[in-house]
């Protein structure tokens, strides 16, 4: 007789206690059903359904054309299918900057209508209003620091942030004030890893690292990349895992070939 073994839901409290332990957490992309099904089963740890769904499902340049509605899409898909992973949805750029009575309506709105578990909001300091009040909502929210891409025209480029004794000094603020406003953690992207390496043990709660070296507490990869499905985009923190651009490729010139020579389908293929 199989005992079936129940799946326990990674929680907020989970993480912390994965920091407590040193045990690193895993986190990657997902924006759709089947894709989370894969995702949550190789044993993720939390899944994000970040808005560089704008890029990989939709094809925008940046992360900003996206809309809460079509967040709100894709976070629904991925929480179907997610048994076990803690889901985090990222509130798109314009849902909560500068207003944070408009941030908790976004965040709830997430909330309600997906079943995620937790939401992510880029920036410090100057976002500590939003923060707030989403989490006086009961809220769980997750900072993000460094490269934050929805300010990609304040920047003007994608290299990496806080190489200068200024910024690094501000990002170790922001973290600090992320984690006493009650954040469960902070995604720290493209940053110096000795910088990260210092936030990371500043502070009590985990951090996640997309660039940002090995001493974070746990990492990040948009799941195109990490597979190869997206060809173009090799930064030096990006290890791809599969070439499935290349394994999807062949399959789909065998279909095509084998339906112009008439050899799908055949005999055993019909009814």
């Amino acid at each position: 007789m199989s005992v079936h073994k129940e799946v326990k839901r990674i929680t907020t409290h989970t993480l912390q206690e994965m920091k407590n332990h040193g045990e690193k957490i895993a986190m990657l992309t997902a924006y759709d059903y089947s894709m989370a099904t894969i995702v949550d089963a190789a044993g993720m740890d939390i899944i994000l359904v970040g808005d560089s769904a704008s890029n990989v499902m939709a094809g925008h340049e940046t992360t900003l054309p996206i809309t809460l509605d079509q967040m709100i899409y894709h976070a629904s898909a991925v929480v179907r299918a997610a048994k076990r992973a803690l889901i985090v949805v990222d509130l798109p750029f314009g849902t909560y900057q500068g207003n944070s009575k408009e941030a908790l309506a976004s965040a709830i709105r997430i909330m309600k209508e997906s079943g995620a578990h937790a939401v992510k909001i880029e920036g410090g300091v100057e976002i500590a209003e939003s923060v707030s009040r989403i989490l006086t909502a009961g809220i769980p929210v997750m900072g993000h620091l460094g490269l934050t891409p929805q300010s990609i025209y304040k920047f003007g480029t994608y290299t990496v942030r806080a190489k200068e004794e200024v910024e690094a000094q501000k990002l170790r603020e922001d973290a600090l004030k992320l984690q006493e406003l009650g954040c469960f953690g902070i995604v720290l992207e493209k940053i110096p890893a000795q910088l990260a390496k210092e936030v990371s043990e500043s502070l009590v709660i985990p951090t996640i690292g997309i660039g940002a070296g090995q001493h974070c507490d746990g990492q990040v990869l948009v799941i195109h990349d990490m597979l190869g499905i997206n060809k173009g985009f090799k930064p030096r923190f990006l290890r791809q895992y599969a070439n499935l651009a290349e394994v999807m490729n062949g399959a789909i010139k065998n279909y095509v070939s084998d339906v112009k020579a008439k050899e799908f389908p055949n005999e055993k293929e019909q009814y």
